[in-house]
């Protein structure tokens, strides 16, 4: 489960970094912009904290 969580983290970090690049280079529409980064972050925050853990 762990290999599947942290790709999925990857991903949603890349579609939080990707997007600002290619709207910068006006590749993409700000409202595509918004959708990657909104799926990205969510995609983050959901699935990173469960590989993150500290094992104590």
């Amino acid at each position: 489960m762990s290999p599947l969580l942290k790709l999925l983290s990857f991903i949603g970090l890349g579609l939080t970094v990707i997007p600002a690049f290619l709207v910068f280079a006006q590749i993409i529409k700000w409202n595509a912009y918004l959708a990657m980064m909104t799926v990205g972050t969510l995609l983050w925050f959901f699935t990173a904290p469960f590989w993150m853990k500290k094992e104590t």
